[in-house]
């Protein structure tokens, strides 16, 4: 659908993004990418993304126009005029040394980041932050430079230290884990301001933090989730930066991502066998016989059957299900995890089919119709993260009539509702004390109760069904910060 086209003398953002679904993701970050500007058009606001020339994304529209060829740190970039399948205008910095590689746009493998990834995000940044000045290649300027994570997070340290005016800046952090830490002597050729290399700024025990560096420039900082920008101002959480967020408070937001509703529809979700909504929900069940039978599954549905489709991480809680294995088979559960990830844990999930031959399949890929599949016809959803800065799977999984089973933590506690916990009247999930296998193994048994008892499971689902996870108010959300930032009022 095309992007809707904003009054020309709209707000203004440059959305600066290191991936963005369909054309590169490796994880929720390409999802928003790709969603929230084109929420943010429907409501008037001329954003644009930003985003560098990986080879998938210059085959996408090999016709693309060159509309400026400038040099940035000394590597000439050329800057294309492009657009997302959406209709969302992008914005392709062609520069084939940094970006035409094979591999991820980080990792040259699952275990090695391209050795030159400060020089590779640092021109992404510079580019940035130069098309937010009255220095831009071309004839549009941007009210808002709008970053995400640490491979975007130098644009507003660079715009910091100008004293000519420039874009006002947000920084986006999806996951605080990730800070983009560098030796001091990587950054050499980035030219940055002196001024900006102490303590106060990018230094960051001994060495350069392109995430600390725009939580002390950027002029507000929002994360994904209003419970997760509570967590990363603890030390618990903070990963080493938390005395860095506490003093900023009133700049930093929590605003909930939404997910695309569109793909996510049960209704009309060409990867399912039996396409199903509130009102057809018995139409849900051939999905899970088809399911059990594409993973080699026993039985029909006299069983619950538990989904996971993730990252195969210590964060994502994959471990937790690890050790919860043999009390879930033992309860009576079937269980398909679905991922890629760590090699030690791919290890120990894949001896659990061996012991557990008809009730756990592992599947160590990601298949996109098999994600959409499992959340069709799995009865529960497994998310015990220890943390969670947003997620978007539980959300998915409400949507499709799938309660979610979850640890009781940023974007999930957020959006999973729980009578056990605050005794709302519209439980939507289930969540965990704590992050142990014996916490996932007592909220399962509770779900178990509950999917034994037909009447109240599918009151559970249609909670969920109802729910409304869209983009809309994110948007909305975001637009007050950019008006604030800016002084503009629309």
């Amino acid at each position: 659908m095309p992007s809707a086209a904003p009054a020309p003398d709209s707000l203004s953002v440059l959305f600066v993004t290191p991936e963005c679904a369909p054309l590169v993701k490796t994880g929720g970050l390409g999802d928003v990418s790709a969603a929230l500007p084109a929420a943010l058009r429907a409501r008037g606001v001329d954003a644009r993304v930003l985003l560098p020339g990986y080879p998938q994304v210059l085959a996408a529209d090999p016709k693309a126009e060159e509309i400026a060829r400038v040099k940035v740190l000394g590597h000439e970039v050329r800057l294309l005029d492009s657009r997302l399948p959406s209709g969302v205008p992008l914005l392709v910095a062609a520069c084939p040394a940094l970006y035409e590689r094979r591999g991820g746009p980080y990792q040259r493998d699952e275990a090695t980041d391209w050795e030159d990834n400060a020089v590779r995000f640092g021109v992404l940044s510079k580019l940035a932050a130069d098309l937010g000045t009255n220095g831009s290649p071309f004839d549009w300027l941007p009210d808002v430079v709008h970053c995400n994570d640490w491979p975007t997070a130098l644009a507003p340290t660079y715009l910091a230290h100008l004293d000519a005016p420039h874009a006002a800046t947000v920084i986006t952090i999806h996951n605080l884990a990730f800070q983009g830490v560098f030796p001091s002597e990587e950054v050499a050729a980035l030219e940055l301001p002196r001024a900006a290399l102490g303590p106060s700024n990018l230094e960051y025990w001994g060495r350069v933090s392109f995430l600390k560096g725009a939580l002390t420039t950027a002029d507000a900082i929002t994360t994904v989730s209003a419970t997760y920008a509570r967590e990363i101002q603890t030390e618990a959480l903070g990963m080493g930066l938390d005395g860095v967020l506490r003093p900023r408070f009133k700049d930093l937001y929590g605003i909930l991502n939404g997910i695309d509703t569109a793909t996510w529809d049960p209704l009309t979700d060409p990867h399912l066998s039996s396409n199903y909504g509130p009102l057809t929900l018995d139409k849900k069940r051939p999905n899970k016989i088809a399911l059990k039978r594409r993973l080699g599954l026993s039985g029909a549905n006299e069983k619950p059957l538990m989904g996971m489709v993730t990252r195969l991480t210590q964060q994502k809680g994959v471990d937790l299900v690890v050790g919860a294995a043999k009390s879930l088979m033992a309860i009576g559960a079937q269980v398909v995890v679905v991922g890629v990830g760590e090699r030690e844990l791919v290890a120990a999930l894949k001896v659990l089919p061996v012991r557990h031959p008809d009730d756990f399949a592992v599947v160590i890929e990601f298949d996109e119709s098999l994600a959409h599949q499992v959340e069709a016809g799995c009865d529960m959803f497994l998310m015990p993260s220890r943390f969670e800065p947003c997620g978007m799977n539980q959300m998915y999984s409400q949507r499709y009539g799938t309660p979610p089973i979850a640890n009781a933590t940023g974007g999930l506690v957020d959006t999973i509702e729980d009578d056990a916990r605050s005794g709302t009247d519209k439980p939507t999930g289930f969540l965990m004390d704590n992050t142990t296998s014996g916490a996932l193994e007592l909220a399962a048994q509770r779900a178990i109760v509950a999917w034994r008892d037909p009447r109240r499971w599918r009151t559970i689902q249609l909670n969920g069904m109802a729910k409304d996870f869209g983009w809309g108010n994110a948007a909305g959300k975001y637009v007050e910060v950019y008006r604030k930032i800016i002084g503009v009022r629309l």
